[in-house]
């Protein structure tokens, strides 16, 4: 009985701590799909959605909310790609790391997989490549003014986080610079 009661105890103990560390509390979030829509309904053009492999680090800025999804790396940018593409007042650009493209497969299970599978998925978009470091910096500068929402899932294979900058859905950069030109300096 005694042995009973020092087990019940260290399982209190291990519980309680595991709650207070926000590392070890940092759960799944189930409910991510619901904060995919109640933030994009928020966002507007210049804020970001990132889907991000497991290795992704959780950033200090305020501005970058971090939501571990728990999810299939595809079906998670297929449901965020969806649900910008519904969306009347944005429309996504899509950001890869140019790495992607040069991880062997050999080194990297899974990656001769993923890529054909992604590049079906992006068939009929523009996508824009750009080197990691570059990409990281980018997100790092938009969050000085805007809200970044990134979804993580437990995907273990490098290079392959998904960037959408989300731009407006009814007004163009060409539209914005027609109209430029026709304003006096």
């Amino acid at each position: 009985m005694n042995y009973s009661k020092n087990v019940q105890l260290l399982l209190v103990f291990i519980i309680f701590t595991a709650l207070s560390h926000p590392v070890l509390a940092q759960a799944v979030d189930s409910n991510w799909k619901s904060e995919l829509k109640e933030q994009l309904q928020l966002f507007g053009h210049r804020n970001w959605i990132l889907v991000v492999d497991a290795a992704y680090p959780l950033q200090s800025n305020p501005a970058v909310k971090t939501v571990v999804t728990g999810a299939d790396h595809l079906e998670v940018i297929a449901e965020v790609l969806a649900a910008a593409e519904k969306a009347p007042h944005v429309t996504p650009e899509i950001y890869l790391d140019t790495e992607i493209d040069y991880v062997p497969g050999e080194e990297a299970p899974g990656m001769e997989r993923f890529r054909s599978q992604l590049q079906q998925m992006l068939r009929d978009k523009k996508v824009e490549k750009v080197l990691h470091e570059k990409m990281i910096a980018q997100i790092d500068e938009a969050a000085e003014l805007y809200q970044v929402l990134v979804l993580k899932t437990n995907f273990l294979i490098p290079y392959s986080s998904v960037f959408i900058n989300l731009n407006c859905g009814y007004w163009t950069t060409e539209q914005e610079e027609k109209m430029r030109e026709l304003m006096p300096d």
